[in-house]
């Protein structure tokens, strides 16, 4: 009769099975190495992924955005309550390059101080660019941490990516406390927004664009989504015979000009306040193409380019470069520009070129 294997015989011819060549443990190793690399660039869900290092200061994009939401309407909250009051505190930078009048307010100061101190409260080590310099020392500890509990975006994340995770120090955060000051200073509330952008390595990939005045935040990531009060309208057939060219209230003139020559009688100027309502203007179909002939400052574009290229549209230069935002000790766009989401190629052939200046 035959006897059963000892539990000591039983392991060994288990442990006989499972012996591992030289070549086998390098596999495992192999996979091992890969898996780790894996889950620390976030399963390679995008370019900006930046992962994970010891000692590696990790922000979470979706905290990051859901924190800018909620500073824009802090800010915005400011800017409003501060244009109610009796008096805006005006006051003025100088000129701009073309001598015109380069207002600030108290509502630019207070919401600058809101949002600018809200983002170093929740992220100390995160980069931020602001348009407005502080006029006195803020102390830290008395900042309110922002509460982005109630802020919901994950019911707008169209293409499911998940999360990221990316290094502070390949983020840069622009903001716009108050965009259209000059509107701000006449009561033209329409087209004042705070606006907030958050870049990576240089490419805008969250803009987010308030309208204090009438309760509207609107935003859009990169991949991933976008708020769901942005729509891409319908291309119009006639937009290259009679388009429709937003512009700056105090450039209006020369583009007018331009355009017409272009296009002929039929197409249309529109003068407006503030660079975020302008580019709005394009997803509510009351424009073709955004224009700029002059130098205007990234925290005016940033977020209306990261939303543009969030929904298939285009920003550049005038003469069709990409704009970068990675250096904050480079605020100035000198190049002009032009916004559209559909026909970007036929408006810089036909008017862009001609714009420059």
């Amino acid at each position: 009769m035959s006897q059963m294997p000892s539990a000591a015989n039983a392991v060994n011819m288990g442990a006989a099975k499972i012996t591992l060549s030289p070549i086998g443990i390098v596999v495992i190793g192999l996979v091992v190495v890969a898996f780790v690399f894996y889950l620390s660039t976030d399963g390679g869900a995008s370019e900006f992924s930046n992962g994970y290092s010891a000692g590696e200061d990790t922000i979470s994009m979706k905290h990051l955005i859901q924190t800018g939401i909620y500073l824009a309407e802090k800010g915005g909250e400011v800017v409003r309550k501060i244009r109610r009051g009796e008096d805006i505190g005006e006051g003025s930078k100088g000129k701009t390059r073309e001598g015109a009048n380069n207002p600030v307010t108290l509502g630019d100061m207070l919401s600058h101080e809101t949002m600018y101190y809200g983002f170093k409260k929740a992220f100390p080590n995160l980069n931020v660019v602001s348009e407005e310099h502080d006029h006195g020392e803020i102390d830290i500890n008395e900042v309110e941490k922002p509460n982005t509990r109630d802020i919901d975006i994950d019911s707008s994340l169209q293409f499911n990516k998940g999360n990221e995770m990316v290094s502070s120090g390949n983020l840069l955060v622009w903001i716009d406390p108050l965009d259209a000051t000059q509107e701000y200073t006449e009561n033209l509330v329409k087209y004042v927004t705070t606006m907030v952008c958050i870049s990576v390595k240089g490419k805008p990939v969250a803009g987010i664009i308030h309208k204090p005045f009438l309760g509207e935040t609107y935003w859009a990531w990169v991949g991933h989504g976008s708020s769901q009060n942005i729509k891409v309208p319908e291309k119009r057939e006639t937009a290259l015979k009679e388009p429709r060219i937003i512009v700056s209230r105090s450039h209006a003139g020369k583009v007018n000009a331009t355009v017409r020559e272009a296009f002929g009688p039929k197409s249309k100027v529109i003068p407006a306040g503030g660079a975020g309502f302008k580019v709005l203007s394009l997803f509510q179909g009351e424009a073709d193409a955004y224009v700029h002939v002059t130098l205007i400052k990234k925290w005016d574009i940033c977020a209306g380019d990261a939303i543009l290229r969030t929904l298939g549209g285009k920003m550049t230069t005038l003469d069709d470069k990409e704009i970068e935002y990675g250096d904050e000790e480079k605020p100035r766009n000198e190049g002009g520009l032009l916004a559209a989401i559909h026909d970007h190629k036929e408006f810089q052939d036909e008017v862009a070129q001609k714009l420059k200046s």
